[in-house]
């Protein structure tokens, strides 16, 4: 997270209701409703049609420094407190941003920050993009003192390089036809996708115009590898509920019994969210507009939980504005695990092992097989490996 103060907090869903689901294969979106629609915050998308994209972290666009680099398809456009920021003038928010280079056949676009405030009420963020380079960020620094196991690439540049791999939404071609052919409800502001009924990714904005706007655009956004994982695994149940007519005698029971299943499903619906909407999350505040407060964050980290990254926007009295998440794979919550408790231990090897409770070499063979082998002199690696063989 940079260095952002990190709090614990939990993402509730203030404000907001959950429709039953629509099923297309493997493929279960929950619609996410918002009956109060005060009207002062607005989203809308801004292209991008280059093939790579470099964020400038600090400092000029293109001065040395660290860089976050990927395919960034769309930004967003965030307005507030102008309660007539419709946002339909979509010229207006086309304007050049950042600098377009050419290189061969390949567009390249350097851009300046995650978040960039272009204008008193408006800002414009990379979604999600924001939240990985926070994930990426965490202990990029590497051991802060010269610990003798380290090579001297770790201990002059940290994890630089880091990266993580991720699977863009057309990927999936259930994915694509649900978002086709499902009912997009009138109050609808956001949906929560499940593959295989495990939660993907949850996209919540703060107005339904922006939503239908949007709607297409959750093929663009990038996913965990679970996208893919569960292809083969089979069609998901519909999960139906009923009413019974037996205890039915009027419209106005009928009414009742129709309102008692719906809130069924949100409750259910809500249970199969649960390891992220109102679980325990570490967040930073990357921005305050307003009213608005601009957050991202990841969950515990524990290797045997489900453990998600994003950024969420929240109103002062708590209502939650804006949720944009990712699903960590496996792999991607292991060294990420490695990584906070190296750094919790100081980046010692012995306290860090103990803490683990396993022993130095195998640490150090759990940091090569997740790709930090490069951190490590390689003779010491060498004799960690050779004691474990003899074992």
């Amino acid at each position: 997270m940079g260095q952002l103060a990190v709090e614990r907090k939990n993402i509730l869903p203030v404000g907001l209701r959950l429709a039953p689901s629509q099923v297309w294969g493997s493929i279960r979106l929950v619609p996410v409703l918002r009956d109060n629609v005060p009207g002062d915050l607005r989203f809308t998308r801004r292209k991008y049609d280059d093939d790579l994209t470099v964020v400038t972290r600090e400092g000029e666009l293109m001065e040395p420094g660290i860089k976050y680099v990927s395919y960034v398809p769309h930004g967003l456009v965030m307005d507030w407190d102008d309660r007539s920021a419709a946002v339909t003038v979509d010229t207006r928010l086309q304007t050049s941003e950042g600098k377009a280079l050419k290189r061969g056949a390949a567009t390249l676009r350097v851009m300046h920050r995650m978040v960039h405030r272009e204008d008193r009420n408006r800002l414009r963020l990379l979604p999600l993009h924001l939240a990985m380079e926070g994930f990426l960020a965490q202990s990029f620094g590497g051991p802060e003192i010269a610990w003798s196991e380290y090579s001297a690439q770790a201990l002059s540049e940290g994890l630089n390089p880091r990266q993580e791999w991720s699977v863009i939404g057309w990927a999936n071609a259930a994915f694509n036809e649900a978002l086709r052919i499902f009912e997009i409800h009138e109050q609808q502001v956001g949906v929560l996708i499940f593959h295989a009924d495990m939660l993907l990714s949850a996209s919540i904005v703060s107005h339904p115009q922006d939503y239908r706007a949007l709607h297409r655009a959750l093929l663009e956004d990038f996913y965990g590898d679970l996208l893919l994982q569960y292809g083969f695994l089979g069609d998901v149940p519909t999960l139906g509920l009923s009413v019974d007519e037996r205890n039915i005698s009027s419209v106005a029971e009928l009414r009742t019994a129709i309102d008692r299943m719906r809130q069924d499903w949100a409750e259910f619906h809500g249970a199969m969210a649960g390891g992220l909407l109102g679980a325990e999350v570490f967040a930073s505040t990357v921005y305050e507009a307003g009213p608005f407060h601009l957050q991202r964050f990841v969950t515990s980290l524990v290797p045997s939980e489900e453990n998600h990254i994003g950024e969420f926007i929240q109103r002062g009295d708590g209502t939650l504005e804006y949720l944009k998440t990712y699903r960590l794979s496996a792999a991607q919550t292991r060294r990420a695990y490695l990584l906070k408790q190296l750094a919790e231990g100081e980046w010692n090897l012995d306290r860090t092992a103990a803490h683990l409770k396993t022993t130095r070499d195998d640490l150090m063979l759990r940091l090569k097989n997740a790709g930090f082998g490069y951190l490590l002199k390689e003779h010491v690696l060498q004799d960690a490996a050779r004691r474990q063989s003899r074992k």
